[in-house]
């Protein structure tokens, strides 16, 4: 009778651990983080990288996000809302205007407005073609002049993808392979059940930005924060890694995982949600993902005992094509990871070039739901002027 008791408990508790592993599956990373901290090996290599990720990254794309979120209600007028083909020329030049404003939602808005008929496929291939989704938040704050001249460069070739793909193919191109989204139930539950961890970050990041910021930009200017603030440089670290781990913690508890896209995508915002919720849902995405990224460099540059000048010798006209294959890979979690090589110098700007333009963001996830073709097509579209954009930067300049 105990034996059999004992094996149903047992049985039970299995079950519910095993519903409980794939909704959280994020927390993986901060798990693996603390094992990283607990290795003499590797523990002042987590360390720097976590108080990196913070002083150096988060700070700023958390600025750049607030300014974002700020004016973003202000500049929804630009949403196309007439038919496209009474002026074809000038809803392709919208479509790659809202692809080049940073995160996803202005892409995802014109694949709405293609599947209801009002803007043509080659809006389609043009916002697609230009967004960078996260990554521009990421690329802008940590290096914006090279950040705007990629994105005008997107903007630019999102208009002639967009215009030649209307040549060839017609405004209605593949619109009658659309299936119309079904809605889910329980999402506002799902939102209810979230609103109160959004606000404590939105409120966290709401007290920690700007002083988070001003001792970022000391840290940029090679001020010694050490002597200013009299106080020690592992008081600094400690700090900024201790904030970035919290904040990963959080991201991993925000939302569950059910799926692919729960796992690179930002989350969603509600309407309502106030300013700082926005912006601390998606400096959390981010944050998490350099860290990612950092750490991959950072132990490769460990345990593989190499050089990176080595690396571009040997594999450098490979770069571009490369950064063009993971553009074409749905979600901005990747692409971050890109982003976030290149600024610490891991790849050259080609292969952030070609992964900016054949980057489709999230808006690709929408697009795939509706009509895998499209956005198989649209995706093919976008990468073809990605791999001539990088291989033509790097023959003249690398």
């Amino acid at each position: 009778m105990n034996l059999s008791l004992t094996l149903a408990l047992a049985k039970q508790h299995s079950l519910k651990f095993k519903a409980l592993v794939p909704h959280y599956r994020r927390l993986l990373l901060p798990v693996f983080l603390c094992v990283l901290l607990l290795q003499t090996q590797t523990r002042d290599l987590t360390l720097s990288v976590l108080s990196d990720a913070f002083w150096q990254v988060a700070v700023f794309v958390a600025m750049t996000l607030t300014i974002y979120h700020l004016f973003a209600d202000k500049i929804s007028h630009l949403y196309v809302n007439s038919k496209g083909e009474k002026k074809p020329f000038r809803e392709i030049v919208t479509a790659s205007l809202m692809g080049i404003l940073p995160g996803c939602g202005g892409a995802i808005v014109v694949i709405t407005q293609y599947v209801s008929g009002r803007m043509s496929f080659g809006a389609v291939a043009a916002v697609l073609t230009s967004t960078m989704g996260d990554a521009a938040f990421l690329l802008l704050a940590a290096e914006p002049v090279t950040g705007l001249g990629i994105v005008v460069l997107c903007f630019f070739v999102g208009i002639v993808s967009g215009s030649a793909v209307n040549r060839i193919h017609g405004p209605d191109f593949l619109r009658n392979t659309i299936t119309q989204p079904q809605t889910k139930a329980g999402v506002g539950e799902v939102k209810a059940t979230r609103s109160k961890r959004l606000k404590f970050q939105g409120l966290l990041w709401q007290w920690l930005m700007i002083p988070g910021a001003v001792i970022g930009l000391l840290i940029a200017g090679q001020v010694d924060i050490v002597a200013l603030f009299n106080t020690s440089e592992a008081v600094i670290q400690g700090i900024g890694a201790a904030i970035t781990l919290g904040f990963i913690f959080l991201w991993a508890a925000t939302r569950e995982v059910t799926s692919y896209e729960s796992i690179v995508s930002e989350d969603k915002k509600n309407r309502q949600s106030k300013v700082f919720q926005k912006v601390a849902v998606d400096t959390n995405f981010v944050t998490s993902w350099v860290v990612v990224a950092f750490l991959l460099f950072e132990l490769v540059m460990l345990y593989g005992d190499f050089k990176i000048e080595n690396l571009f010798l040997r594999f450098g006209s490979i770069a571009p094509l490369a950064g063009v294959l993971i553009g074409m890979i749905p979600g901005c979690g990747p692409q971050i990871i890109t982003t976030s090589l290149y600024l610490s110098g891991a790849i050259p700007l080609s292969a952030q070039i070609g992964n900016a333009i054949s980057n489709d963001g999230d808006a690709l996830f929408p697009a795939i739901a509706l009509s895998p073709k499209v956005a198989f097509v649209a995706t093919i579209y976008s990468s073809i002027p990605a791999i001539l954009a990088a291989y033509g930067y790097y023959w003249l300049f690398e």
